[in-house]
């Protein structure tokens, strides 16, 4: 069975969905830096403790449950500020670097965003071993980059609310 998931999980990345650090951007006031990152490296940064709590979302621009709970997303990091920060990653390919730009222009978004590079097997199996690789995808780690939380799939404000206050209670302690 992990065999079969290994081999599809490449192939639901690239066609189907299911149902970043705050930099300042240096290259214009109203988009986001968007710099190709391995996978490795963005885990690295979620547990580098810079933040109480750090949100990673993987997502894509061609993928409507990703495009509809960004808002949510926003809006639950920023309500957490400055304890909770954000790192998105996106799936879409390296020549969408634009269409990433202006799509996260019209969401407010103006932090360094992480573009996917290497191979769709690896990126998947590197940021979770029990990822599908469906979208969205998210990861919540704790201060200490404990890995708190992990799920696929679309989440609403209160599921994001809720990752985040669980992050930031002790471990073992009430969410």
């Amino acid at each position: 069975m992990r065999r079969a998931i290994a081999w599809i999980a490449p192939w639901v990345l690239l066609f189907g969905c299911s149902g970043g650090a705050h930099h300042t951007a240096t290259n214009a006031p109203d988009s986001s830096v968007v710099v190709p990152a391995e996978p490795a490296a963005v885990l690295a940064h979620a547990r580098d403790g810079a933040a109480a709590v750090t949100v990673v979302n993987v997502w894509a621009t061609w993928c409507g449950p990703c495009r509809e709970e960004l808002p949510a997303l926003l809006a639950a990091v920023r309500r957490h500020h400055p304890d909770a920060r954000l790192l998105l990653y996106s799936a879409d390919f390296d020549d969408q670097a634009p269409q990433v730009r202006e799509f996260l222009a019209e969401q407010g978004v103006r932090d360094t965003v992480y573009l996917k590079t290497g191979d769709d097997a690896a990126f998947i199996q590197t940021l979770h071993p029990d990822w599908s690789g469906a979208l969205p995808a998210t990861l919540v780690f704790d201060r200490a980059g404990r890995l708190r939380e992990f799920w696929e799939g679309q989440a609403d404000s209160a599921r994001f609310e809720r990752a985040i206050r669980a992050a930031l209670a002790p471990q073992g302690g009430p969410s």
